[in-house]
């Protein structure tokens, strides 16, 4: 089956600095059928106002994927590490046995992010940070492995979920397939364009739930940008 969630049906707090969606309940947003996708917890789509962020605060036991959509993110943790994330990019938390993070917008304009926590599959382990470039020409046409709890994908972020989170860029009327396994949990959004799923459409920002056990078609009714989980 596929679950349509429309942009417009998404949780919702404007906070002035930050206006948020949240695809599954998060803090104020309370919707019992929306507690999560098998080990999908999060997918927030935040927009940043320029020159403000997320003051320091703490994780645990989470894999945090920060894929930025427009702008930039700067990235900073009490390991030390600090990094600048720019649009189409990303980046990944581990926060194992618990980290204090901050993330800033320091440019002039607008940044505009989706973040998606994912369960680990296992508690503890050293909290750990990364972030790379993905070209988007590097995904057209086809889905690019951006993040990965598999030791297979040798190019992707490392993450320590059963979880893949793929990207693909899709000119209008070009289609990709993605088999989703039987037991398991996708969850799909296109940042920029339009879409169809098996025929069903979804605009720029929608969610689709998909079932296991089954292989999807997806076509660009409009020249597209897609990120898609593939959970346990």
């Amino acid at each position: 089956m596929i679950d349509k969630r429309s942009f417009d049906s998404l949780g919702h707090a404007d906070h002035g600095w930050l206006n948020a969606r949240h695809h599954f309940s998060f803090a104020s947003y309370y919707e019992p059928k929306r507690m999560g996708w098998g080990a999908i917890r999060v997918w927030n789509d935040d927009e940043i106002a320029a020159n403000s962020g997320f003051p320091p605060h703490p994780h645990k036991d989470m894999e945090i994927i920060t894929y930025v959509r427009s702008g930039a993110i700067t990235h900073q943790d009490s390991l030390g590490n600090k990094g600048r994330t720019a649009a189409g990019d990303v980046q990944v938390m581990s926060a194992g046995t618990g980290v204090r993070h901050a993330e800033y917008n320091l440019e002039p304009e607008t940044t505009r992010i989706f973040q998606i926590w994912i369960e680990p599959r296992q508690t503890g382990g050293a909290p750990a940070w990364g972030a790379k470039p993905f070209p988007k020409g590097e995904r057209s046409g086809r889905f690019v492995t951006l993040a990965s709890g598999y030791d297979d994908d040798g190019d992707a972020l490392r993450i320590r979920a059963d979880a893949r989170v793929l990207g693909a860029t899709l000119k209008a009327g070009e289609s990709v397939e993605h088999s989703v396994g039987s037991g398991r949990h996708a969850y799909l959004v296109a940042a920029t364009g339009a879409l169809t799923i098996d025929g069903i459409a979804f605009a720029a920002r929608d969610g689709a739930a998909l079932s296991g056990g089954r292989t999807v078609t997806i076509t660009a009714t409009e020249d597209s940008e897609i990120v898609l989980v593939d959970s346990e």
